[in-house]
């Protein structure tokens, strides 16, 4: 049974490493250190660390990776591999070559398109019919290194960035359980990714949820989507931020940003096309249906939204 480091942080990683631990003997974990989240921003493990500790497996949270006493940690544990699955932090070589059998990743995207940190939003945004995972081999580059397996899926026409998470999520586990042991062994052998149709998807921040109408509606539907539910789409109404958090697309025109009252329910002028909202929410208030928070803000229709 070949020894496993397993490296990874949030939720989309737990399926991996469970899935590792069933079937491999898993003898550290290395996550991002403890930080503080929520609103009262207090410190919290992330789900992979909580994972590790309920299994009594030994865990290593380097500030940064790359530093001489986590290197030499990870050498002391002597691993057979690493499987990697949203870790957070780049492994520079001197860490890849530690195990003899090398570094793979679970990455949700059919590589090389959408290399980089954020390839579920982006599939969603780019309106792509179908994505997936890749099993692949590291290198020192961003998601460059050969693959191992791929598997794909469609992408539903209401799929979220939650919904599409959790469904590549379990498929990363399903396919990497199936994949380590071919690799090991030396049946499965990694193949260089396409020179072509290389695309990249950047870490998101959260000021790119604000919504820009002079896009056309479909462009901004498909953001409101991919961004749910981080880091969430808003724009503003006199002087407050509002969010916007699900719509449609209907045909119409209006100036962008123009609230509008049509047949089908209460529009918002694009580029192209109107978006008809149909869930939104103030600034420190709950989140409402069109319907309730046109009836307490009798304002809305008719606003100029963004300015």
């Amino acid at each position: 049974m070949a020894k496993v480091v397993f490296m990874g942080t949030p939720d989309f990683a737990v399926q991996t490493l469970t899935g590792l631990i069933a079937h491999h003997e898993v003898i550290g974990v290395v996550t991002q250190p403890d930080r503080p989240a929520g609103r009262n921003r207090q410190v919290q493990m992330s789900p992979i660390k909580q994972v590790a500790l309920q299994h009594n497996i030994p865990v290593l949270q380097p500030e940064k990776i790359r530093r001489a006493e986590a290197i030499a940690e990870l050498r002391q544990w002597q691993p057979d591999v690493y499987v990697v699955a949203a870790f957070g932090q780049i492994l520079p070589q001197v860490v890849l070559d530690i195990p003899p059998h090398g570094s793979i990743n679970v990455h949700a995207s059919l590589l090389p398109r959408w290399r980089g940190a954020a390839p579920i939003q982006a599939a969603i945004r780019a309106g792509d019919a179908q994505t997936g995972i890749t099993i692949m081999q590291m290198d020192a580059g961003l998601d460059t290194g050969p693959m191992l397996s791929q598997r794909a899926i469609p992408l539903a026409p209401d799929e979220t960035g939650a919904s599409l998470h959790d469904k590549l999520a379990l498929l990363g586990a399903e396919l990497l359980i199936e994949t380590l042991p071919g690799y090991l062994a030396g049946s499965i052998q990694p193949q260089p990714q396409p020179e072509d149709g290389v695309t990249f998807a950047p870490q998101i921040e959260k000021e790119a949820g604000l919504i820009d109408w002079t896009q056309d509606a479909a462009t901004i539907e498909r953001l409101i989507r991919a961004f749910t539910p981080w880091p969430g789409t808003y724009t503003t109404w006199n002087g407050e931020q509002l969010k916007i958090l699900a719509g449609t697309v209907i045909a119409g025109s209006a100036a962008p940003g123009q609230v509008v009252q049509e047949r089908e329910g209460i529009g918002i002028g694009t580029g192209k096309d109107l978006l008809c909202v149909a869930r939104l929410q103030l600034a420190g208030r709950k989140a409402l249906s069109i319907e309730e928070f046109v009836r307490g803000q009798l304002a809305f229709t008719g606003a100029r939204l963004g300015t």
